[in-house]
């Protein structure tokens, strides 16, 4: 696999120049952790589908990553190979990770829910010589599917299976026993030990605009983020982190799996989301710290078998990916009795913004945060010039764990020769330095030449104790170019209406030009695997509607 990542000397000055890079591996903390508490629990699983539940100290970690990585080199997987895994929140997603940091090779995680459409185009835009898939998982058969994709991907030389036999069984060709102890395991490991700067992970992006790109990290952009954010929020080998949003997706693949080595802390991984069974998993393993997007913690706050559990244990629960309703912010910190904090961040530079602990609990639901030390962040107008507190404009950030580009699309990278990288987000910036995001570029409705608050309107609706869900769009107007149109899904045995949604805008002295045009009620929303909401999808849907008096 060619790799053409983007990384110019200047970064890499001014990076370490800062000290913002580790310039280590995740596979050096891993070796660590085994120097000094090799006994200690490094994750713990529930694969939903057997019951089987998996422990592994560090050292026996350690000890199937290295056989793991041994098996990889059986199958021919060079430095800058790509291993593609469609894997939930299991031990062997964590392993197969560290497997290929050992060897060189570039890990590209893939969502469960992805089937042949996504699939055929990522891996072959990836090259990927290596694919590991469940037998099954949610009732889907991925060994059948990938069987039917095989034809279309020639750089595609083996397909494994959890749960599979022969020679396609995950367990017979890559953790057979005793490998790593060779004679030839360190010299193998020590010819292939990639550099700091080299590409060690591709992940597609989530989806929200419908054509994912396939961004590249490296572990020093990855590892630097993580110790700026984990001091931030005060984290330490004393936390114990549970992981329910997927691995597949950079929230959990940074802030669970890498975070949880590096900090030599204990993982706790949960693969089918079901805000009992995390209540039921923080108090077992005692939890200190998770975070997930906002239905999670919505989820969790009203679980009705909270009550039956303690969980004391849990300090922080970091809510990112879309605005934190008010009314949830408080319903979470009485019920949960942990600190709510807020974070903006993305696939390809991680978490950018984060309200601190000791914040007021206000903080939390009207800001995004403010930036990680040691990152630039600023709001600009068309001509880029930098706007004043409190007026809106296009979000950008620059600093050391910025990506390094798209895979096979360098034109894509939307990140200038300063450096500043171009989010698609439209924010605005309080005095304190704290952002609050408004919405996507491709979100605004301009009413009239009048920008409408699209995030200032969901938030208000979000109050109403009929609307679970609620996510505005423009449709188009012959009149005044866009109006605005509310999809909202409605709680269980509530009802809410055109008239009721004009009434409580009204209620709330909200400007009548900002009142959605027309109410959608739909029974869920469209949303990509960590619970963003997917408004292209709506965008596409309101393209037929006119505004309803």
């Amino acid at each position: 696999m060619i790799l053409d990542p983007n990384l110019p000397q200047w970064r890499i000055d001014e990076a370490n120049a800062g000290g913002f890079w580790p310039n280590r591996l995740l596979t050096d903390d891993l070796d660590d952790a085994c120097a000094t508490m090799p006994d200690k629990v490094a994750v713990t699983d529930i694969n939903s589908m057997t019951g089987g539940r998996t422990t592994l100290s560090y050292r026996q970690l350690r000890r199937l990553v290295d056989r793991i990585a041994l098996g990889l080199v059986e199958l021919g997987v060079e430095r800058n190979d790509v291993v593609s895994y469609q894997l939930p929140n299991w031990w062997e997603f964590v392993a197969l990770h560290l497997a290929s940091v050992r060897i060189g090779a570039v890990t590209n995680p893939l969502m469960p829910i992805f089937r042949e459409r996504e699939l055929g185009f990522m891996l072959g835009l990836a090259e990927s010589k290596v694919m590991v898939v469940p037998r099954e998982f949610r009732g889907h058969r991925y060994p059948e599917m990938m069987a039917g994709l095989r034809s279309g991907l020639p750089a595609l030389r083996h397909v494994l299976v959890i749960g599979g036999e022969g020679e396609s069984g995950f367990a017979e060709r890559l953790l057979i026993p005793r490998r790593e102890e060779g004679p030839q395991a360190a010299a193998i490991f020590a010819a292939r030990r990639p550099a700091p700067n080299d590409v060690t992970q591709l992940l597609y992006t989530s989806g929200t605009t419908g054509e994912p790109k396939g961004a590249m990290h490296s572990s020093n952009t990855l590892q630097g983020n993580i110790t700026a954010f984990a001091r931030f929020l005060g984290l330490s080998a004393r936390d114990t982190i549970l992981m329910a949003s997927p691995m597949a997706h950079q929230t959990g693949f940074m802030y669970g799996m890498v975070m949880s080595v590096m900090l030599k802390a204990k993982l706790v991984l949960q693969d089918v989301w079901t805000a009992a069974e995390a209540a039921e998993r923080i108090t077992d393993e005692g939890v200190t710290f998770t975070m997930a997007s906002t239905p999670f913690l919505a989820d969790l706050t009203d679980c009705a078998e909270l009550d039956r559990h303690d969980i004391s244990s849990l300090r922080v629960f970091l809510s990112a990916g879309a605005p934190i309703p008010p009314t949830l912010v408080r319903r979470a910190h009485e019920r949960l009795g942990a600190k709510i904090v807020s974070a903006w961040g993305m696939t390809e530079n991680g978490i950018q913004t984060a309200t601190r602990p000791d914040d007021p609990p206000e903080r939390a639901c009207e800001t995004d945060g403010t930036a990680l030390p040691g990152l630039g962040l600023r709001v600009i107008d068309e001509a880029g010039n930098e706007q004043p507190p409190g007026v809106e404009g296009h979000l950008q950030t620059r600093g050391f764990c910025n990506f390094l580009g798209y895979l096979k699309r360098p034109h894509l990278s939307g990140t200038d020769q300063a450096g500043w990288f171009g989010t698609g987000d439209i924010a605005r910036r309080d005095p304190q330095g704290y952002i609050r995001i408004s919405g996507r570029s491709k979100d605004i409705i301009i009413r009239g030449g009048e920008n409408v608050p699209v995030v200032e309107i969901e938030s208000l609706l979000y109050r109403h104790p009929a609307v679970q869900d609620a996510a505005i769009v423009a449709m188009p107007d012959e009149r005044l170019g866009e109006r605005g149109c509310a999809f909202v899904v409605v709680r269980p045995g509530a009802s809410f209406g055109f008239e009721e949604m004009v009434r409580f805008c009204e209620e709330a002295k909200m400007a009548r030009q900002y009142w959605p045009e027309r109410l959608e009620i739909i029974e869920s929303m469209p949303r990509t695997p960590t619970g963003k909401i997917q408004k292209f999808r709506l965008r596409d849907t309101a393209k037929a509607f006119s505004a309803k008096p």
